[in-house]
């Protein structure tokens, strides 16, 4: 017989949402089947069984669960041969096998099965909290027509709702002005997932003394030539696109930029310019990785990144979408922006921001000529990264993007 035990799936998140099992009770598998599919603050994960053997579920779908925690057992011939000598039905089997698994975690109490409409949709605990803050009719859920509701299906269909004041649900009259206490109607809960993001905001500052350079960026001609090989590759290339793949191109002349800090005063060398970017369709903030963005053709670059946003519409990232960016670049793609400060997030030195492309009236001879520029900002642990280093590494990269024919010829 071999636990099951919930994997350590990153390091933010101290619970999980066990979303769906995608094995039946009592089915056969082998090991690297997947058989559960666990949901993060960020993702959502599809976990494989670490052995052969028979499938005992001990959780239901939609309850929480923690790393470690055993939330299967998959039981071999002997375990089998021993339940038939006994007599042992297979629903009396997965009871007592609950019950070890109770034992195990003391303190801990039963997890009843989430509650459901007849035809058996799943509500987990984090979207029934959501649902029931903001006075959501059931029949609105159930009319998803999905067999699991999470979270984040909630939050898209109130699309960005407000919640509703505590009369509004109970029918209790409203509280006097003036009369004390808080009113839960002034108050908005972060999502899960900003929550995460908070934690990593706050972390980052109290921990990286950051420092801040920027740089205008002639684009005009990246923009042409991007509108040009988004024709010819049939997939979309802009802006972010070159960025990312200009980034990757330096990882030999300023190692340090994506190294990763270590204990005492060196850093790790990143074998690959692994770049970490954006994704914000409004149901949270994504950084999925680009792997090996110096090496690899513009045109895999791009579709990444449009896989990636396809992906954050539907809230299904992995993981290992999310992990192990060497540097990030965060898109500021909102008409107006001038220049924004990224957050150097914790295992990195520095982080880029972009800022949307404007026009600028610059003077052209004895004329004028009408360029479209954009601003490119380095945060940078200041432990690891000077000044003078920011500089020129943002003068490379301006230097790359100013002449991109010239460098996707050198880089592919």
């Amino acid at each position: 017989m071999t636990d099951f035990r919930v994997p350590k799936l990153n390091n933010n998140d101290t619970s999980y949402v066990l979303v769906e099992w995608l094995a039946e009770d009592g089915q056969a598998v082998r090991d690297g089947d997947p058989i559960v599919l666990l949901e993060t603050s960020k993702a959502t994960e599809e976990v494989e069984a670490p052995a052969d053997g028979v499938l005992r579920r001990l959780l239901a779908e939609g309850a929480e669960c923690e790393p470690g925690q055993v939330i299967a057992r998959l039981l071999g011939s002997a375990d089998e041969a021993a339940g038939d000598t006994a007599g042992e039905p297979a629903q009396e089997a997965a009871q007592k096998t609950a019950q070890e698994a109770a034992d195990e975690n003391p303190g801990r109490p039963e997890t009843p099965v989430p509650p459901g409409d007849p035809s058996g949709v799943v509500v987990t605990a984090p979207a029934r909290e959501l649902i029931e803050a903001h006075g959501i009719a059931m029949e609105r859920v159930y009319a998803l027509g999905r067999k699991v509701i999470r979270r984040t299906d909630v939050e898209e269909l109130l699309g960005g709702q407000a919640p509703p004041s505590p009369a509004a649900v109970t029918g209790d009259a409203p509280a006097a002005a003036g009369a004390g206490g808080d009113d839960d109607a002034q108050w908005i809960t972060l999502s899960r997932a900003q929550q995460r993001t908070a934690e990593v905001v706050e972390r980052s500052l109290r921990e990286i003394p950051a420092a801040f350079t920027a740089m205008n960026v002639d684009v005009t001609e990246v923009l042409s030539l991007a509108r040009d090989l988004t024709r010819r590759l049939r997939t979309l290339v802009g802006l972010p696109e070159m960025v990312v793949k200009a980034a990757g191109g330096l990882l030999d002349r300023f190692p340090m930029f994506f190294a990763e800090p270590g204990p005492g005063p060196r850093a790790r060398r990143a074998a690959t310019a692994d770049v970490g970017v954006t994704v914000d369709v409004g149901r949270g903030l994504f950084i999925p990785v680009v792997r090996d963005a110096g090496n690899r053709p513009l045109a895999e670059i791009a579709g990444d990144l449009v896989g990636f946003r396809k992906t954050a519409l539907t809230g299904s990232f992995r993981e290992r979408d999310l992990q192990g960016g060497a540097i990030t670049l965060t898109l500021h793609t909102h008409d107006g922006i001038v220049f924004a400060v990224p957050i150097v997030f914790p295992g990195q030195t520095c982080a880029l921001s972009l800022t949307a492309p404007r026009s600028e009236v610059v003077q052209d001879g004895s004329g004028f000529a009408v360029r479209r520029t954009a601003t490119i900002g380095l945060a940078y642990d200041h432990r690891f990264i000077n000044g003078r280093d920011a500089a020129e590494f943002l003068g490379e990269l301006r230097t790359a993007l100013e002449s991109p024919a010239r460098f996707l010829t050198e880089n592919g």
